[in-house]
């Protein structure tokens, strides 16, 4: 049997009144489906509309066959266990009151079929690299990572029609993807992903693009998509030079004509004093030229009116994906120089040892391993956040950390009040001028795009300014970029950037966005993060691997 997921004229807004949907049609089959878009468009507002987590405003959404959905965030107690993760901790417990001699037909109930469930629930979690996870293991042991796989192990476990996962590779490590994929790839029925991992979606079968409310569907691959995406790009902007060129040509006439009904209008007046006509004739003659110069004049700007809004609509079909460029000289760090030396340093024996590390100026250095290793409790050593229990750390230079959560921004400021707070004594143009770099930019009221149509003229914002809006309202890859802009003009600029899982939750636009800033920074750089496509993008001179109990060491590659 088909499934399938159905939205019929699917409306929906908050109830402050941001319209997210307006009728929005589409429709989601067998296979698997990667559902992409730019952060802040609506996609995990569109998978909690799915599984009835959120009620539409008006139409319908239907799904055929049960449905399973991973969150980004698993709802968690600490102190919960294993099987309750796994939604099979009521059958474990009938089956131990059954074996114990209960014989109640609640119990036998609440079992129903489902005998092998322990089996069964064993047998997922080895086959997603958690053989050593028992079922009676707490939560809070685990890590971020392994958590994420077995809540993917319950849903698997319940066999659904339907599974919806929302960012499900973030906090994995390699391996743990690697897992993961596998379960991508074995699972049958209809798949809806949404991910920003490219290795990800090369394995689905469509990709379902969310853009300015709307829900378009291309067959195959990301790779597939893209060149779809690349072909459509390319006849819209011969569109919109061609439309560009019709406009110049209008505006031409339009000057040629009001220099055409000026000189007829200068060699009426002449007419008029020299009175070689009779006064009667001329005036008829004058004012059937007024007319006639009103007509030819209102049909010119008319025409140039038309090419506008021909241009406006073409220009819409360009995708707007700004580039960051930056230019960082303040945060050179000279070959050779010591950024820091750490000797022999440890926190609660994650290091084996200790760490012993000598990074120089400006290396650029990817931080790997599994979940759970002790990434970012390295980072935090070196950013002086928690104090190293044997060994020292010396820095010889100015330092920025970014924390995943980033919790360095304030929320109720705006972003130009967050850059300042770094740089209190910079001046106003010169922080603005570095946050429209970022694609943050100034003006409350945004840029405007004039049209005419019906006979009426107006405007319209098209590009909101987000330099002036307060932090809360951003999206995840607007945050970043805001985070980004505030430590790099910090005072002094940062010579030692260090990053924590920098591109989880943002969109490919964003992530590609934030490799050109940071392909721009002249210091020394450490990057912990699971995403191979992103570290090949940062030119990373020095791989390093840490690995729980162990230490930290060289190796050649991710």
């Amino acid at each position: 049997m088909s499934t399938f997921i159905t939205a019929n004229s699917l409306t929906f807004g908050w109830p402050d009144g941001g319209r997210v949907f307006d009728s929005l049609d589409f429709v989601v089959s067998d296979g698997r489906t990667g559902l992409v878009g730019d952060n802040g468009t609506g996609k995990s507002t569109l998978l909690r509309l799915i599984t009835g987590e959120l009620e539409p405003t008006s139409g319908a959404i239907s799904v055929a066959g049960s449905v399973e959905y991973l969150p980004q965030e698993l709802p968690l107690r600490l102190d919960s266990g294993v099987d309750e993760l796994l939604g099979i901790a009521d059958k474990r417990k009938a089956l131990r009151a059954i074996e114990s001699g209960d014989i109640s037909e609640a119990t036998f109930a609440v079992v129903g079929e489902d005998w092998d469930v322990e089996e069964r629930a064993r047998a997922r979690l080895d086959r997603l690299g958690l053989s050593h996870v028992e079922l009676d293991r707490t939560v809070g042991t685990l890590s971020g990572g392994e958590s994420m796989l077995v809540g993917l192990a319950g849903r698997l476990l319940r066999e659904p029609k339907v599974l919806i996962l929302d960012e499900p590779t973030n906090n994995l490590d390699i391996v743990a993807r690697e897992l993961l994929y596998r379960a991508v790839d074995e699972f049958t029925g209809t798949l809806l992903i949404v991910s920003h991992d490219r290795q990800l979606l090369e394995r689905v079968d469509a990709i379902a693009e969310l853009r300015e409310g709307e829900l378009r569907v291309f067959e195959g691959n990301f790779s597939s998509y893209e060149e779809a995406i690349a072909i459509e790009q390319a006849a819209a902007q011969r569109l919109a030079r061609t439309a560009r060129a019709d406009m110049n040509k209008q505006k031409q006439e339009l000057v040629e004509t009001q220099v055409k009904l000026a000189r007829r209008e200068r060699y009426g007046r002449k007419m008029m004093l020299n009175k070689r006509e009779p006064k009667i004739v001329m005036g008829a003659r004058k004012r059937a030229a007024q007319v006639s110069a009103g007509k030819l004049r209102n049909a010119k700007q008319d025409d140039v009116a038309d090419a506008k809004l021909r241009l406006d609509q073409a220009e819409e079909k360009v995708r707007d994906d700004a580039e960051i460029r930056v230019d960082l000289p303040e945060t050179e760090v000279h070959p050779g120089r010591d950024v820091f030396i750490a000797r022999d340093l440890n926190f609660a024996g994650l290091f084996g040892d200790g760490v012993n590390l000598h990074v120089q100026g400006p290396e650029r250095i990817a931080l790997t391993g599994a979940n759970g290793s002790g990434k970012t409790t390295l980072l935090r050593l070196i950013a002086g956040e928690l104090d190293p229990q044997s060994g020292g750390l010396n820095l010889a230079v100015p330092w920025h950390y970014l924390p995943q959560r980033l919790e360095l921004l304030d929320e109720s400021l705006s972003v130009f009040e967050n850059v300042r707070r770094f740089a209190p004594d910079a001046p106003q143009t010169l922080l603005r001028n570095r946050l429209a770099r970022f694609g943050l930019r100034s003006g409350r009221s945004g840029r405007h795009s004039a049209f005419r149509a019906n006979g009426v003229t107006g405007s319209a914002v098209i590009a909101p300014a987000t330099a002036d809006q307060p932090v809360s309202t951003l999206s995840g890859g607007e945050r970043l970029r805001a985070a980004l802009a505030a430590v790099l003009s910090s005072q002094p600029a940062p010579q030692l950037l260090m990053l924590d899982e920098p591109t989880n939750n943002l969109d490919m636009t964003s992530a590609r966005q934030l490799a050109q800033a940071l392909n721009a920074y002249r210091g020394a750089l450490i990057v912990v993060s699971h995403d191979p496509v992103f570290l090949s993008e940062l030119g990373i001179t020095r791989w390093l691997r840490v690995e729980r109990g162990e230490g930290v060491y060289e190796t050649e590659g991710p």
